[in-house]
């Protein structure tokens, strides 16, 4: 269900998920047979009659935790984060605060709440988390009212910091088609009476936003008035409402947001009016508007933030609590979470590499200054001084360094870069369909950006005018080889595991080492229109022959503060996907992978991501995309 759930699963023959299943299977039954059959609808709303599960209520009620302060709830699912009040100066925050959240089958069901601590003007900490999976709840029976979950610790998820008491129900889709007429009603009921007189009446036909029956208010009011006593309570409305929207649909614009909805997809009418009126009435405690837990633990500096904040980027890169942060999508859990730089890094980075002056100081000496730079830091990080910049690198990254997946305990290293290209533990990295050699893994855990062909990658991520697939792998290697193909991006940022695997099974041809400078691999400088970072940054090539994929080229990119780049294997060398192939020393870093064209179907969650000009979260072992090669199952020669 969650990490540290306190519950035991319950598999009583009459649960809570078998009834509810008895009638969202009616329900379903019902609107296919509105919907002739299919399920489908012409909405922008994705969510399709099979794939519903239904509206669920997530209430945080209260917490103990080890230390008085004040303390904020974040609830994360998906793209959408909430955040609850603050609470006074304590050890048992209380909130009781609720919000409703869409479900669907094949869509995020992992909710993530996170506690912060709230006693700094401009940024508060993260203190501990748990993860929920919310149709994991569905499936159980509910032995009391309230689940207490284990609070665990950012930086050790062995470690508890606390607990958190929550109470979790789905509302029946059948009982959220007869109420939400009701609570969007109850907008004009202007003196809580429980009935609507025919100026109230009115006034909610205008804002349905239909001219038609803005036309009919009389003839609509009187067949909803059944005794004429001149009033219509919320029951003979709900109902005439609903009828009506059968017949004829009376409602073409939500009159809380002004959204204009798809009139003949009533399940997505009905999810939308649902949700979207308990935010605009207030009638949930919770407050949302926010990408991730960070931007919405930062209150109003994160408003603040965003009026001084300017960028060029999409998706990925154009949100955030301040310009520091960037956006990237966790591909196990379908949230957003921010990758955190220090802010001081990244004005500089802007200012070098997002303007012509920056570049033109790059082309006068600034990049043998990174050279220089990124030799001495290297130095320094070997040096047995530099063992005192762990815990400061691991407090500043504390909610993604988890120190319980490293090999070794945090005394075996005697430098800074021991721990950088620290050993995770064994089985901390499953790889995916481990025995099919034709299927893809990913090579690091890292933000991955992938595209089918590299004219893509150019029109929606790589902005240097002169990227080209010949420039990425140099002279030495036949770049025709690779024209037409799949381009794969792994970013890796310091707070990484550092160590590259293997994304597929094959033996190596050859290396090459491509000289070149240190640039960032930072997004900021791969979106830079005044520099080519991937094809003039220092670079080894290794070329894969497969069974499966044909021939893979595997391109290790150096980057600034990067002081070597490491292979653990030799030409002429088989290896299995997923074995460890080499590592970065210290500093951020990318590996690239390029697949000869038409061999490699990539997973549409990666490709849709990058369509988005958003980063996915990924690790080593996941799932990168399977062969299309038809010589699949000849023996390799």
């Amino acid at each position: 269900m969650g990490h540290g759930s306190s519950k035991e699963t319950n598999s009583a023959p009459s649960s809570r998920a078998s009834r509810f299943r008895e009638r969202l299977r009616n329900y379903r039954r019902n609107l296919l047979h509105r919907h002739g059959g299919d399920g489908s609808s012409g909405s922008s709303i994705s969510t399709s009659v099979e794939d519903f599960a239904g509206i669920a209520l997530l209430t945080l009620r209260s917490a103990e935790m080890k230390f008085k302060d004040r303390w904020l709830a974040c609830v994360s699912l998906g793209e959408q984060t909430f955040r609850t009040n603050t609470s006074d100066h304590t050890d048992k925050p209380v909130w009781n605060s609720e919000k409703k959240l869409l479900l669907e089958r094949n869509g995020p069901h992992i909710a993530r709440i996170s506690i912060f601590e709230t006693n700094k003007l401009s940024k508060n900490n993260l203190i501990g988390y748990c993860e929920v999976d919310l149709l994991e709840f569905l499936e159980q029976e509910p032995i009391n009212d309230l689940e207490v979950l284990n609070l665990l610790d950012p930086s050790c998820s062995n470690t508890v910091v606390g607990h958190i008491s929550i109470s979790f129900s789905v509302e029946d889709p059948i009982e959220t088609e007869k109420s939400f007429t009701r609570r969007i009603l109850s907008i004009v009921d202007y003196n809580d009476d429980g009935e609507l007189s025919f100026s109230e009446f009115s006034d909610l036909i205008d804002a349905f936003g239909n001219e038609v029956a803005a036309k009919k208010k009389k003839e609509l009011f009187r067949a909803a008035d059944l005794n004429g006593d001149g009033v219509v309570n919320m029951d003979e409305l709900a109902t005439l409402l609903t009828q009506q929207q059968e017949r004829e649909p009376i409602m073409n614009r939500c009159p809380v947001c002004g959204e204009v909805l798809q009139v003949s997809d009533k399940l997505n009418t009905m999810i939308h009016l649902t949700l979207c009126f308990d935010e605009g009435t207030g009638n949930q405690v919770m407050t949302g508007g926010f990408l991730t837990d960070k931007q919405a633990s930062s209150g109003w500096m994160f408003k603040l933030s965003e009026w001084v904040h300017f960028s060029s980027y999409d998706v990925g890169l154009n949100y955030g609590s301040s310009a520091a942060n960037i956006v990237v999508c966790n591909r196990r859990t379908k949230r957003l979470e921010e990758e955190l730089i220090d802010g001081k890094i990244v004005l500089s980075m802007r200012a070098m590499y997002q303007s012509k002056f920056g570049l033109g100081l790059l082309g006068i000496g600034a990049k043998e200054i990174l050279q220089s730079i990124s030799e001495k830091q290297g130095k320094k990080m070997n040096t047995y001084e530099s063992v005192e910049e762990i815990p400061k690198f691991i407090k500043f990254f504390k909610d993604q360094v988890n120190m319980a997946e490293v090999k070794y305990p945090l005394e075996h290293f005697k430098t800074f870069n021991e721990f950088f290209i620290r050993e995770l533990k064994p089985g901390a990295r499953p790889i995916e369909c481990v025995e099919h050699d034709d299927v893809a893994v990913c090579a690091a855990d890292s933000r991955l950006m992938a595209f089918n062909c590299v004219d893509e990658s150019t029109r929606f991520w790589i902005k240097g005018r002169k990227f080209s697939v010949q420039g990425l792998l140099g002279e030495e290697i036949d770049s025709r080889t690779f024209e037409g193909g799949a381009i794969v991006i792994f970013r890796l940022a310091p707070q990484d595991y550092h160590r590259y695997h293997f994304p597929v099974s094959g033996i190596i041809e050859k290396f090459v080492d491509v000289p070149g400078y240190l640039y960032t691999v930072n997004p900021i400088a791969v979106n830079s229109k005044y520099c080519n970072v991937f094809t003039e940054n220092k670079r080894t090539v290794s070329l894969i022959s497969t069974k499966d994929f044909g021939k893979v080229a595997f391109v290790a990119i150096g980057a600034t503060m990067v002081g070597s780049i490491t292979f653990l294997k030799k030409k002429g060398e088989y290896a299995k996907k997923g074995d460890e192939f080499g590592y970065f020393s210290f500093g951020g870093s990318t590996v690239i992978c390029v697949f000869e064209k038409g061999a490699i179907k990539i997973d549409e969650d990666l490709l849709e991501n990058s369509a988005r000009s958003l980063e996915t979260l990924v690790s080593v072992g996941m799932k990168l995309g399977t062969s299309n090669n038809k010589r699949a199952g000849e023996d390799f020669i």
